[in-house]
């Protein structure tokens, strides 16, 4: 809609979102893994477009990641963000804040477990929140959250983590964490995703690096010389003289 307002060949791009997904396989380091899925997933709020917001993890080891995380959470503080000891602030706008209590408790309909937060902390902030095993149905799993909302999913064979990761119309950044690098070259290269981190999160990026959405996840690349490139238009002059 917003690009059927430009006038005709304007160069242009369009906000990329997505619902970033993370796979844990069982060879993982859990000790290196967890502050690397609690930075992504939580820091500003969850309000980053390549937020980690669905774990795939193996379930040899879905319990200690689960407990793990939960460790790391509840040491996190909720409130302002002009405080050095916040760690997660406000959400944009109050009604955000009631859009995602409203997804979390449609997931705990649904019989996912809430294993922390779940809560309005106040009209602008969200607890930090963990949910296990959402359905794929619900809105937590299938559209971007863009809040403090991490859901865990134990799968048993990478290939069907693989296939839940790519389900969505969106593809933006990805990760997976494991020790084996056939395991994770493997993830990298079926993983719909424009750029793939191994060992660690998916909201990593350097400012030179390509940022670019795939499927319904946005249109354009950035990155500062993409976006040079992306904003230009080519010409070719073509030079007919006797001398040459």
């Amino acid at each position: 809609h917003l690009r059927s307002q430009l006038a005709p060949g304007t160069r242009c791009a369009l906000e990329h979102g997505g619902a970033a997904p993370v796979i844990i396989d069982q060879t993982a380091n859990l000790r290196k893994a967890i502050p690397l899925l609690a930075k992504g997933g939580y820091y500003h709020a969850g309000q980053v477009c390549v937020s980690v917001q669905r774990v795939f993890c193996h379930s040899s080891i879905v319990d200690p990641l689960c407990d793990k995380l939960l460790e790391v959470l509840d040491t996190l503080k909720v409130g302002d963000p002009s405080l050095e000891e916040t760690d997660i602030g406000p959400l944009i706008r109050h009604r955000e804040v009631t859009r995602v209590h409203e997804w979390v408790q449609e997931a705990i309909l649904a019989r996912a477990d809430l294993l922390a937060g779940g809560r309005q902390v106040s009209e602008s902030c969200y607890q930090a929140t963990l949910l296990l095993n959402p359905p794929l149905s619900a809105k937590v799993s299938s559209m971007e959250i863009f809040g403090p909302v991490v859901c865990v999913y134990s799968y048993e064979r990478m290939d069907n983590a693989i296939e839940q990761a790519n389900a969505l119309p969106f593809a933006f950044q990805a990760s997976i964490f494991s020790q084996d690098i056939d395991h994770a070259l493997y993830a990298s290269r079926n993983l719909h995703a424009s750029a793939v981190m191994i060992n660690d999160h998916t909201a990593f990026r350097v400012d030179w690096m390509p940022f670019a959405g795939l499927k319904q996840s946005g249109l354009g690349v950035g990155g500062i010389p993409y976006t040079f490139k992306d904003m230009q238009v080519e010409k070719m002059t073509v030079l007919h003289s006797e001398a040459l």
